[in-house]
């Protein structure tokens, strides 16, 4: 069960990286962003499939410190992307 685990998140990173490559072409900074996203999701699902597998429970925290700054460069973003940055 764990080696099917495992598979599947190397099978997640590799899509990934496949629409990551494809998003980093974009014209604009939006779809930088949106590439940043996309890795920050499929990070996200490897490493709690990885936890899963491995039964290594500090795994799952760095899943969760990486949703955490996932959500925060959004933010950032957006705020940056309005002029609202606070300089």
């Amino acid at each position: 069960m764990a080696e099917a685990l495992l598979l599947a998140a190397g099978l997640i990173l590799l899509a990934s990286l496949a629409g990551l490559y494809r998003a980093l072409r974009g014209p604009g900074a939006a779809d930088r962003m949106m590439a940043a996203q996309l890795l920050c999701s499929g990070g996200i699902g490897a490493l709690l499939l990885v936890a899963a597998a491995t039964g290594m429970a500090g795994v799952v925290d760095v899943a969760l410190v990486l949703a955490l700054l996932g959500a925060f460069a959004s933010v950032a973003f957006v705020l940056a992307a309005r002029g609202l940055g606070g300089r």
